[in-house]
């Protein structure tokens, strides 16, 4: 099975300055986690953005579209911030043949204590098994972009009607 991979920035791939107290983002984290997992699926890997998702706009959301659109497999996995992740994710709505799933992380992957790892994990058995469409792989769970949000008192994506 062949997976692409396209990675747009957000937490998961943030670094945090201590000297400076603050966090920016950087190179993707994708690769090292999927060597690190041993994951032996033929992956290739696309750095479209390196921005949090907050500061991502529509021009940017039509970038990922147009890059997801053009992914050489099917099966595209999206690494993306958390805040805006929703709103990504319907706007990749109704790509057919694609089975599209973003995850992301609320701590950064670098850190010893992330979600990182597991969200990817998550994500990547997800896509085998889903049928074409978008998904949100986060907090062991998968959803239906459409019917999800960030809670932020609990640091959790939750489903809603």
């Amino acid at each position: 099975m062949r997976l692409h991979v396209i990675t747009t920035g957000g937490t998961i791939d943030k670094v945090y300055f201590d000297a400076k107290s603050e966090y920016a983002v950087g190179s993707p984290q994708i690769e090292e986690i999927l060597r690190d997992a041993n994951v032996t699926l033929e992956v290739t890997v696309e750095s479209v953005l390196r921005k949090d998702s907050l500061e991502m706009n529509e021009a940017d959301r039509a970038l990922v579209r147009e890059r997801v659109a053009a992914a050489p497999c099917d099966r595209v996995l999206v690494t993306h911030g958390t805040d805006t992740m929703v709103e990504t994710a319907v706007a990749l709505l109704g790509m057919p043949g694609k089975t599209i799933v973003l995850t992301g992380s609320m701590q950064p992957a670098r850190f010893r204590n992330t979600d990182a790892v597991f969200n990817i994990g998550t994500a990547i058995g997800a896509i085998q098994c889903l049928p074409p469409g978008v998904y949100l792989a986060m907090n062991g769970r998968v959803f239906d972009p459409r019917r999800v949000r960030k809670n932020r008192a609990r640091q959790a994506f939750e489903e809603v009607d």
